[in-house]
């Protein structure tokens, strides 16, 4: 979908909701998200077999729950992480296990019966919650500062991506910027004000019951945000600039300290995979002698686990743990 004539600016939390949501353009209800970005999930079936390990482990801190437990992943795409865990899963886990994929869009096809798609998360969840790259396409309002070191809210042009300032940030907004992202004035400096993504994750996280909630994403911190904001798009696996008219993804790195619910524990992708079985060592050279083809297969899955760990990559994502009637199933600080 290609930007037409332009519109009425409106906040960035308006025109990228409709741009990525909305029965128009809808960028995420008619595109499968891995033809525009790569994720872990796609980068190495390694990813979600480190995510059934994780679920082992959280039904065994829940018991072993006698009526099963759930695997819920939150902006499911098209359903690639379930895919890959119900491969990972024995038949009797399987079977012990409820799949529900949370999206927006419709139900792909040939997707395995056993995994239910859901428009919401389902009350009363026992088990794991997993919400892999799902806050980052969260729309969030923008300001920027002007000569008079003042934040406004930045309006944007829905059809062309123009920007222009608006008015001052209400009052829920601006005390979420004291917060979370305080500004030094400076004029030109931006700041993205999470607080949707802060109500988002704790609705999700409120159907838990039991077990644990984890959202993954490229983050930052309150004592190193970016002083111009991280707003950008892709299309077609490249980063474009982010105009809202449906025809690109619209993404913003995640404030996960500050949806951080009590108890909650913030880890490096690098350590948490690590804790989970997922490590880039080389097979040994003896292996080659041995098994030829099985030293070939070693290889190719320590060099998908090294993209998964790089911290320059993927092992750059931050993973949000926050536990609910159970302890931390992985080692913070590790």
């Amino acid at each position: 979908m290609a930007a037409g004539r332009s519109g009425r600016p409106v906040r960035w939390s308006v025109a990228a909701e409709r741009a990525l949501y909305g029965a128009g353009p809808g960028f995420f209800l008619r595109e499968a998200p891995g033809a525009h970005f790569r994720t872990a999930v796609h980068a190495s079936p390694l990813f979600a077999q480190a995510v059934t390990v994780l679920l082992r482990r959280v039904d065994d801190a829940l018991g072993r729950p006698a009526d099963g437990l759930a695997l819920v992943d939150m902006g499911a795409g098209r359903g690639e992480l379930l895919t890959g865990v119900l491969a990972a899963l024995e038949p009797d886990e399987a079977r012990r296990v409820r799949l529900c994929a949370v999206e927006r869009a419709e139900r792909p096809a040939g997707l395995d019966e056993r995994i239910e798609w859901c428009s919401e998360v389902p009350e009363g969840v026992v088990g794991l919650l997993f919400a892999n790259e799902w806050l980052d396409n969260v729309p969030l309002d923008v300001v920027e500062t002007g000569p008079g070191g003042r934040p406004r809210y930045v309006l944007v042009d829905p059809a062309t991506g123009k920007e222009t300032p608006g008015g001052p940030p209400d009052p829920a907004d601006l005390a979420w910027l004291r917060r979370w992202w305080p500004l030094r004035g400076e004029p030109g400096e931006r700041a993205e004000i999470g607080r949707t993504r802060d109500e988002a994750w704790a609705a999700a996280a409120g159907r838990l019951a039991a077990g644990l909630a984890v959202a993954v994403d490229y983050a930052h911190s309150r004592d190193a945000r970016p002083p111009l904001g991280t707003l950008t798009g892709y299309r077609d696996g490249r980063q474009v600039r982010p105009v809202p008219d449906g025809s690109c993804d619209l993404t913003a790195h995640v404030a996960l300290d500050s949806c951080a619910g009590p108890g909650a524990v913030l880890l490096p992708q690098r350590s948490a995979l690590r804790q989970l079985g997922v490590s880039g060592r080389r097979p040994p050279l003896a292996l080659a002698s041995a098994d030829p083809a099985g030293y070939v297969r070693a290889l190719a899955l320590a060099g998908q686990a090294a993209e998964l760990t790089d911290p320059g990559g993927l092992g750059g994502f931050t993973w949000l743990l926050q536990p609910v009637g159970i302890p931390l199933p992985l080692r913070a600080g590790a």
